[in-house]
């Protein structure tokens, strides 16, 4: 299965959340979102269990790897 790609590290809110929100409305229903920052984790997993999708997170050397999934 293809996996979106969404690399969001470096960047501030709330720009990971308008990047990921921009591949949830090209309809994918899997989505792998990075992020180098707590407050960019909580607001795109926030944001994706909003919209209908399961989260789940994993860290290493302090990025984290988001995997979206629709419920």
């Amino acid at each position: 299965m293809n996996m979106d790609i969404v690399d969001a590290r470096g960047l501030l809110c709330p720009e990971p959340v308008v990047l990921t929100q921009r591949a949830i409305k090209n309809g994918t229903a899997a989505l792998t979102v990075l992020v180098d920052a707590v407050a960019a984790r909580e607001n795109v997993t926030r944001f994706a269990a909003s919209r209908g999708y399961a989260v789940s997170v994993s860290e290493q050397n302090g990025e984290f790897k988001l995997e979206l999934s629709k419920k």
